[in-house]
Parts: structure tokens; sequence; C-alpha cells
């Protein structure tokens, strides 16, 4: 399911949200972490969306990579339906676990992809 087919699905649950702090983009110092060492550095500046919601007595945000408000303020709202437990939580979570998976294996891909292009280096005595 969707984030925002499933946050359309809390809506109808749970109610109307109070929305916090509406859908604003800005940017974000984005920070990732280089692959062989591991070491952090800050690779840029990225655009991102957040927003903050109060739906059903609890609190829930986002913030995501992108412009995309709507799917910003249906995340916030998925995480405030996360909290309120039951069902919907668990919904929620499944969601995250599937897309958790969806990212593991796109990064497994892109692995494979590029590891015939890795170079190996012979030291000399």
């Amino acid at each position: 399911m969707a984030v925002r087919e499933l946050a359309e699905h809390c809506l109808r649950l749970l109610g109307e949200p109070v929305i916090v702090t509406p859908p604003e983009t800005g940017i974000v110092m984005m920070q990732v972490r280089e692959p062989i060492v591991r070491e952090r550095f800050h690779l840029g500046e990225v655009v991102v969306t957040r927003a903050d919601v109060e739906l059903a007595g609890h609190r829930g945000w986002s913030i995501r990579q992108g412009t995309d408000r709507v799917a910003t303020l249906a995340a916030a709202i998925c995480d405030a339906a996360a909290q309120s437990g039951g069902e919907i939580a668990a919904d929620v979570e499944r969601l995250c676990a599937e897309t958790a998976r969806s990212i593991e294996r796109s990064e497994a891909d892109l692995a494979t992809t590029l590891r015939p292009t890795i170079v190996e280096f012979e030291e000399l005595d």
C-alpha cells in the first residue's frame, strides 16, 4: 500500500488531522557515508519538504527529499496514526518494512551492476 493510500485509510478511521506545520519546502545539508571506509561526509544541499500534523491526539511529522507536498503530508499523517496503535499502526509498520526491503533490493542491484567496474590494485615491493 502506497503512503498516500495508507494516509487516506488512516483519515477514514481516525478523522481529519490538525495541520501544525503545512508542507514547506527548503534545503538541508545531506550527509552520506562513503561505502568503503564508512566515513561520513557532507555531499551538498538537497531540497526537502517537511510537515507536522496532529491526528487523534498524536503528533506526526515527515521530511522527504524533493518537493512532493502531498506525499510529505501523507507520511506525517501515517506517523501520527502509527502512534495511535492497533491495526493501523501495524499497517504503517508493514509499509515501512516493505519500503526498507525495496531500498535494500535497489542498493543490492546497484552494487551488482557496479561490481564489474571495481579496479583492484597490486602493491609492488
